[in-house]
């Protein structure tokens, strides 16, 4: 752990160190410059802050050189969730997947690195009132009979202000940081260095594919004319479920830059882990509900799944926020995921998972790797679905997940690839396992795979599952009534 934590910390260092240095060397803009700068002090703060102790940890032994890294290691994620807080945009992003998925952070670490997740300097209330004016055509005290110039949550796009509508309402408004456009645009430029890096750990990749999808899905995220789309749609189709609950949108009160919807609240990641065991599976089991079925059903998948984005309520019940980076599905893009899971974990033939594989572009056709080799690479992401029966998803298992995805020393490594349609959708494998993870969840994961999975439709396996059932079954009743 000691040592995985090393690399970490070492590896976001130097990431940092090099996207700041390729922007100072280049001819860049103000934005880019500033914010190249920035992280370049940051780099070089960890790295003088680690040169600096270095003869302590030298001349320590034992437990007494654990407790100076571990200290050195707070510290620095202390200047970090700082420094990335305050800069927001993409490389606030980087710390939030940090804070949820690297197993080598201690427990005070990650804990420091979660604040990234809903708790950030917010920006000022005027600034804010700016914002509102400009899109809503009047300052929030007329838009709204009552606002609040205190930000109830910052994130790394905008912020979120309790509000009341002239019809008696409780809203949450949300509210882009202003510059922020240009602060993202600068970031998604200083690639040059990941480029290098991805064609070197994976060279199978179409490196320029997989930046052009996630540079689009991430400028989508500045339109909340979008964001509030995407919401109204998952909104719609959960309306009345037992156990997922989604903030309808105020569609007259949310433009460009400000998207309004029903206030929702709720207990906090860091609460729920401090809930009983069973409260945190019927959670867990909510959340996987929900990412699946939205997938399946919804055809449209919640890019963003980290831990400040939900909000829980007891007995599984679950409010789902933050609807920017979402991306849709056609059905001939859902078909392989489809035939892939239905190949390896139902009808269990290894040939034929290869063979979709390759039909999905995963797999680079007649590659002269064994079959068992591909599944042994592979297995680790459907480990959780491939057998019935109780199984405890731990943070081992996710880490495991994360390392596997970027495990080049593998045979398999350098021919399997990501088509750019499927890159977001990895997010599930390097989020959603590192919050079950996170709360050591049980369930049988295959049972309520079987349930969504459109090629079984299986029987309800849980009894979130049968309220979930009959709740469907009055919405196709629903449906077919409206129907002429």
């Amino acid at each position: 752990m000691r040592r995985r934590a090393s690399i970490a910390a070492g590896v976001a260092l130097a990431g940092l160190a090099g996207v700041a240095v390729l922007a100072l060397r280049r001819r860049v803009g103000p934005v880019r410059l500033q914010r190249g700068a920035a992280a370049l002090r940051l780099a070089a703060r960890g790295g003088a802050r680690y040169a600096s102790s270095a003869p302590r940890l030298f001349a320590a032994a034992g437990d007494q050189r654990q407790q100076l890294r571990q200290d050195l290691a707070l510290e620095t994620a202390q200047d970090v969730a700082q420094t990335l807080g305050a800069m927001k945009g993409v490389l606030m992003k980087i710390g939030q997947m940090a804070s949820y998925v690297d197993d080598g952070l201690s427990p005070s670490v990650r804990r420091t690195l979660s604040r990234l997740q809903d708790s950030v300097p917010p920006m000022s209330a005027e600034l804010a009132a700016g914002v509102v004016e400009a899109e809503l055509g009047m300052a929030p005290e007329r838009a709204f009979a009552q606002w609040d110039p205190e930000p109830i949550a910052a994130a790394s796009i905008g912020q979120v202000h309790r509000a009341i509508t002239h019809d008696g309402q409780a809203v949450a408004v949300k509210v882009q940081y202003p510059g922020i456009a240009e602060a993202i645009a600068a970031d998604l430029d200083n690639v040059a260095l990941l480029r290098r890096m991805l064609r070197i750990t994976a060279p199978a990749q179409d490196v320029d594919a997989l930046l052009a999808e996630l540079r689009e899905r991430v400028l989508e995220e500045l339109d909340y004319r979008r964001e509030a789309a995407n919401q109204a749609l998952v909104a719609s189709y959960y309306d009345g479920h037992p156990t997922i609950s989604v903030p309808k949108v105020i569609g007259a009160l949310s433009t460009r830059r400000v998207v309004t919807s029903e206030l929702a609240v709720g207990a906090r990641f860091a609460e729920l882990a401090q809930w009983s065991q069973d409260e945190r599976d019927l959670a867990a089991e909510t959340i996987y509900r929900f990412v699946f079925r939205s997938l399946y059903d919804v055809h449209a998948f919640n890019g963003d799944p980290h831990p400040g984005n939900y909000l829980f309520h007891g007995g599984g019940r679950v409010t789902f926020l933050d609807f920017g980076l979402v991306k849709h599905f056609s059905q001939d893009e859902l078909h392989p995921l489809m035939q892939m899971a239905r190949n390896l974990c139902v009808r269990n033939d290894p040939e034929e998972f290869r063979r979709s594989m390759e039909i999905a572009g995963f797999l680079r056709p007649g590659a002269p790797i064994s079959t068992e080799d591909v599944v042994e690479h592979l297995a680790v992401f459907y480990a959780t679905i491939r057998e019935p029966g109780p199984l405890t998803i731990r943070p081992d298992y996710s880490s495991a997940v994360v390392r596997r995805f970027f495990d080049v020393r593998s045979p398999v490594a350098e021919y399997v690839s990501i088509p750019r349609s499927y890159v977001v959708l990895q997010r599930i494998n390097l989020g959603l396992f590192a919050v079950l993870g996170e709360l050591s969840a049980t369930a049988d994961w295959r049972s309520i795979a079987e349930e969504i999975w459109p090629f079984v439709q299986g029987p309800p396996s849980t009894p979130i599952g049968e309220a979930e059932a009959a709740w469907a079954a009055a919405r196709h009743r629903g449906h077919a009534a409206q129907r002429p």
